[in-house]
């Protein structure tokens, strides 16, 4: 009895710790998945599920993913990124639904003690599933629409001896779309809740088996008998707040949905821990219950804040929230959270929306993003690639277009880490939900007007991924959809109902290029243009005061060129007779958008790598024009731009800062330069100095200065002033215009315009290269030879420190393009970070540009760096 009384509260603990194991216990299942075409399985769900059924000939399946991606993967299909490759595969459209409809089969151990509750989540699946454990069916009503969770007690369903087997029949949408060249292709595609680009678009090809498979995660939750779901925190951050200040106190309100599964009632306590505080709410569920139970506010004492990038730090807390039960944890819930809060206004002067975090005004520089994969082969690793990109080029929004699909959590967390404000849209666009008369749409407007077939289905939806995403302090807006409005219900149920209840703390704006946002005083659709303009046109023609979508090129370098441009089609793409006809249908497939004769003013192209090269000076050019030219006009035309696009899921030709494969262009390089937070800029048109400070402090002895550089690389200082700014303001300082003409007159010049703080550190570095009075750019073409010296160490794990030097003798070294690259291979090593790329050095000068490669270490690698007039050389790094 003595030995019984000594080991019972061992066993006690033991059993407390197993159940806390137990409520932490979450798995994904995203290995040894293995699928079939429906035509060739004679058994049904409730055989297929059977451990006993043999899955002879069956092929290894990739899950998370689509049929697609699992047929290339196991070589049945062409990379459908390369050349024509995407001709070869055949489309849903011709082949019927049947041919992209698979079986999914995954086996995994797993069984359940007394008061355990197992949990089987999709987080998505194209389009609708039958879904069988065991030789059970799991889903008694249809699982359908593509950005519907599903999660499933399966608790009853498991195998005695743990050895359990799932099988997933995955049907394709139910209205696939005919690819006729269209936006969306006849529009059809939009009559289910997914995606719409699927169906082709002016930036990609149809996607073959429209996203057909489980393309989310699946994972097992393992939880006691309250189940901890949905968490929902929201900061209230009132007044006025400074960056990096000691701050007055921020409230949090926290929330969350209790789901009792047993037949009695049970009673516990909902809490978290934050602060060294305890924040707790007693709670009795009703038998087989969900409940909303809020807990009591929270004051956290001088909050650290978070904030878009480039105005201070984006801090985040982490909380534990827990259900406890009889001294148990049964369920709980790890949240990472941003204390801010988002603030609209309608500048009067503007007449357009005026976005504030923490009661400051943000002046928003922001990119359109599509999706990162369109066979959505998403990973964190890219997400954080590519969101880091955005956050390199000085950029403080990015907008979730309409026609693809809700983010997931990893790209939020991504914008979280970046200082990245998102405006999230809903899944329509003006294309395919009727906004224009379209000849390549099968429905008339009044029809198309009221896709999708299932209203329900879309707000339950959006409900869904309202509760997914609102925890993240990125999340800044929702948008109703691209250029469109949804049908009047649900648009009534988003701002009526699933909003106000499941957020009510950002801005809803009803459609993407709305009155609302942006006064629209031009006419038209409000947002464009998308292709190559004139410098002067940024600065000189005003256009709506916030605008959504406005854009110009973006083909790659030659390197990134021949990763998909068979070796025949490496060639200039159009015809260079004045004509500028697209002559390659590789290009054209690809999406190749013109550049006029942008390209005629440095030389004709000899070749595609001089064709390539040449439209990186383009490249460069239209981005720093465009964000100068709208930051120039901040709070007085403008209170904010948003560039289509930033980037592509596919190998397209137009419209990026990168390509598909993480390798930037001078796009990215030309934006982060002109959208610096402390900038110093020339004003082409009218010849004037200016400086912007997105800064929300005033910014007291800045010098500038302003350096003219001939082609010989002979400097002649145009001035050299103290500066006072305002906070969050552009000053025009001088005009220097007649100058400049004068010297650039002949064969054109060089441009330096710097900022340097009282201990001269530079903190703006903007080089201009200017036309000859013909707008030629003649002396570029005369240049003499520069060869620069450069030296590259290893500062820290995964970074690179490379110093360039250009000589005094020399005349600059102009434009030149730094990669990292493999010795073994020669190939870059991507993605790759540089502080700055693109970069001119005047006689004399030195610059050191950071490098960094996450896996640095375990390549053997070198630098690579040569421009427009410096050969290329390699850079063995120490």
């Amino acid at each position: 009895m003595k030995t019984i009384r000594l080991y019972l509260p061992i066993l006690l603990l033991l059993l407390f710790i197993s159940s806390l194991c137990h409520a932490q216990d979450r798995y994904e299942l995203n290995t040894d998945w293995y699928c079939q075409p429906i035509d060739d399985t004679q058994a049904d769900g409730h055989a297929l599920s059977n451990p006993s059924y043999p899955l002879t000939g069956w092929m290894p399946a990739t899950v998370p993913g689509t049929v697609l991606t699992t047929l290339l993967n196991n070589g049945k299909v062409p990379d459908p990124f390369y050349g024509m490759n995407n001709e070869k595969i055949k489309d849903i459209y011709d082949t019927g639904r049947e041919y992209y409809t698979y079986w999914f089969v995954k086996e995994f151990e797993e069984s359940a003690t007394d008061g355990e509750q197992v949990w089987l989540n999709f987080r998505g699946i194209n389009y609708s599933a039958d879904i069988f454990l065991n030789g059970q069916k799991v889903n008694q009503t249809p699982f359908k629409g593509m950005y519907l969770r599903k999660q499933y007690n399966i608790t009853k369903l498991l195998a005695k001896n743990g050895k359990n087997r799932l099988a997933v029949l995955v049907h394709p949408a139910d209205h696939v779309g005919n690819p006729n060249g269209g936006q969306g292709g006849d529009g059809t595609i939009a009559k289910g809740v997914a995606l719409q680009y699927t169906a082709g678009w002016d930036w990609i090809q149809p996607v073959r088996d429209r996203n057909t498979g489980i393309w989310d995660k699946v994972f097992i939750e393992k939880t006691g008998t309250v189940n901890l779901k949905h968490p929902h925190i929201v900061t209230l951050v009132p007044g006025t707040r400074i960056p990096g200040a000691s701050q007055e106190p921020a409230t949090l309100k926290v929330s969350a949905e209790l789901q009792n599964v047993l037949d009695h009632s049970i009673s516990g306590t909902l809490q978290y821990t934050l602060a060294g505080k305890t924040i707790s709410q007693k709670v009795t569920l009703k038998p087989q219950e969900t409940a909303e139970v809020a807990l009591p506010d929270f004051t956290l004492q001088n909050p650290k804040l978070w904030w878009p990038n480039g105005y201070g730090e984006q801090h985040l807390y982490a909380i534990d929230l827990q259900f406890t039960a009889d001294g148990a944890v049964s369920d709980r819930e790890k949240i990472t959270f941003g204390v801010r809060e988002i603030q609209t206004t309608w500048n009067s002067h503007t007449r357009s929306k005026e976005i504030a975090v923490n009661g400051q005004k943000i002046f928003i520089k922001g990119g359109n993003w599509i999706i990162s994969d369109a066979m959505l082969r998403f990973s964190k690793a890219r997400y954080d690639a590519e969101i880091r990109f955005h956050r390199d080029m000085n950029l403080n929004l990015i907008r979730i277009w309409g026609g693809a699909l809700p983010e997931r959590p990893e790209f939020y967390e991504a914008c979280d880490r970046y200082g990245m404000l998102v405006i999230q849209d809903f899944w329509m666009s003006g294309d395919c939900n009727g906004r224009w008369l379209d000849p390549k749409k099968k429905d008339d407007q009044w029809t198309r007007r009221q896709y999708p077939d299932d209203h329900g289905l879309f707000i339950e939806s959006a409900a869904d991924v309202v509760k997914m995403l609102r925890n993240h302090p990125s999340l800044a807006m929702w948008c109703g959809g691209n250029e469109i409005t949804p049908p009047a219900d649900i648009l009534k149920a988003l701002k009526e109902d699933v909003l106000p209840k499941l957020d009510g703390t950002r801005w809803f704006i009803d459609y993407s290029n709305s009155d609302e946002m942006s006064y629209n005083f031009k006419g038209g659709n409000g947002d464009g243009p998308y292709g190559i303009q004139d410098i002067s046109t940024f600065w000189a023609e005003k256009t709506w005061p916030f605008n959504s979508e406005v854009g110009s090129v973006g083909t790659g370098d030659a390197t990134s060129l021949k990763r998909f441009l068979p070796e025949e089609n490496q060639v200039i793409p159009v015809e260079m007779d004045g004509t500028e006809k697209v002559r390659d249908e590789v290009w054209s497939y690809h999406k190749y958008i013109d550049y006029g004769n942008a390209l005629e003013p440095y030389g004709s192209p000899e070749d595609m790598e001089d064709f390539a090269a040449k439209a990186q000076l383009v490249n460069y050019n239209q981005y720093r024009g465009l964000i100068e030219g709208f930051t120039a006009h901040m709070w007085d035309w403008y209170t904010g731009v948003i560039i289509w696009k930033t980037q592509n899921p596919w190998t397209s030709l137009r419209g990026q800062m990168y390509d598909y494969y993480l390798d930037p262009n001078a796009s990215l390089y030309g934006l982060r330069n002109g959208s610096e937070v402390l900038h110093g800029m020339y004003d082409p048109v009218k010849g004037n100095i200016m400086i912007a400070n997105n800064t929300f402090d005033q910014q007291h002895d800045i010098m500038l200065r302003v350096t003219a550089y001939d082609m010989q690389g002979n400097d002649q200082q145009l001035t050299q002033v103290f500066c006072y700014l305002e906070p969050t303001s552009i000053r025009l300082i001088m005009s220097l215009q007649e100058r400049i003409k004068a010297l650039s007159a002949d064969e054109g010049m060089f441009l330096s315009v710097q900022l340097l703080n009282t201990d001269q550190k530079i903190l703006s570095d903007n080089f201009y290269w200017l036309p000859d009075a013909n707008g030629n750019y003649s002396g570029l073409q005369r240049m003499e030879k520069a060869n620069i010296q450069a030296t590259a160490t290893q500062s820290a794990p995964g970074e690179v420190s490379l110093k360039l030097t250009n000589p005094s003798g020399n005349t600059v070294s102009f434009f030149n393009r730094i990669s990292l690259v493999d010795t073994e291979s020669g190939e870059r090593l991507l993605p790759t970070f540089f502080s700055d790329n693109y970069v001119s050095l005047t006689p004399g000068e030195e610059k050191v540009v950071t490098v960094s490669y996450a896996d640095l270490d375990k390549n053997s690698a070198a630098i690579e760096i040569g421009g427009w007039n410096t050969p290329l050389q390699t850079i063995t790094i120490e």
